[in-house]
């Protein structure tokens, strides 16, 4: 993606953060605004966020109109959500549409995450679903492959994680990046396409124990996954690194 000037991001909002997250940064675009804030930040040297990315935000979620010309974007993002990947509600489908719109460009380069990471997946053929194994939450382990390690810059990933759906298997086109015993496509993509994480590079600690605390209430997690949960949400966690991937990826 030949470009001198800052990337067009679009951040397409599959959905809220809960109440106090929302309160306090706003909308998913904020989310992964800070995110790619604190991986400038971060980076050696620092760089400056504005010289990056032009972020703008899309909630697709009540507007089937609410995306973006292509012709518009160099990139979208496709934030992680409570609903089902699989399901069939209109905008779901339209999403899948969308996604495999931006893959026909050629041009337009797509991040997954979570459930964006599923969307994209079903966009390029492969069955999105249930995992067998449950729940996978707050910061987990991600064994990454050689590639993955080269990707990312690092040995293994660090990841909050909030998913009990799974992609079945690698895309045909994708470069695998990583994996893990209860969910093993974790991380992946395809050079000048699409990088995608089953993780939330986005969640910290904050964001991460409001959902746990809100889901328990209601009965969503059981004491013992929530306990689970809790016991490492503290846990430090590779965001900022994986972020800065992203960026590479979307200037190489």
């Amino acid at each position: 993606m030949p470009h001198s000037g800052p990337l067009r991001l679009a951040v397409l909002e599959a959905d809220t953060p809960q109440p106090q997250t929302r309160e306090r940064i706003g909308n998913y675009t904020s989310v992964f605004t800070q995110l790619f804030q604190g991986a400038c930040d971060n980076s050696t040297p620092p760089k400056k966020l504005d010289e990056e990315l032009t972020i703008s935000g899309h909630g697709i979620v009540d507007d089937l109109n609410a995306y973006p010309s292509l012709d518009d974007v160099d990139a979208i993002l496709i934030s992680g959500s409570r609903h089902n990947s699989f399901d069939s509600d209109p905008w779901i489908l339209k999403l899948v549409e969308y996604t495999q719109a931006a893959l026909a460009t050629k041009r337009v380069r797509i991040i997954g995450i979570c459930f964006g990471h599923q969307i994209l997946s079903r966009a390029l053929g492969c069955k999105v679903g249930r995992n067998a194994k449950g729940w996978e939450v707050a910061v987990t382990d991600v064994g990454l492959t050689p590639e993955g390690k080269k990707v990312f810059g690092m040995e293994k990933m660090r990841i909050h994680q909030m998913h009990t759906d799974i992609v079945a298997d690698f895309p045909p086109d994708a470069v695998p990046l990583g994996g893990n015993d209860i969910c093993s496509v974790q991380a992946m993509y395809a050079p000048g396409k699409y990088i995608a994480v089953q993780g939330h590079p986005e969640f910290t600690q904050d964001i991460v124990t409001e959902i746990l605390f809100n889901r328990h209430t209601v009965g969503v997690f059981t004491d013992e996954l929530y306990n689970d949960g809790m016991a490492r949400v503290a846990n430090e966690h590779d965001g900022f690194a994986i972020a800065r991937a992203f960026l590479k990826f979307l200037r190489d």
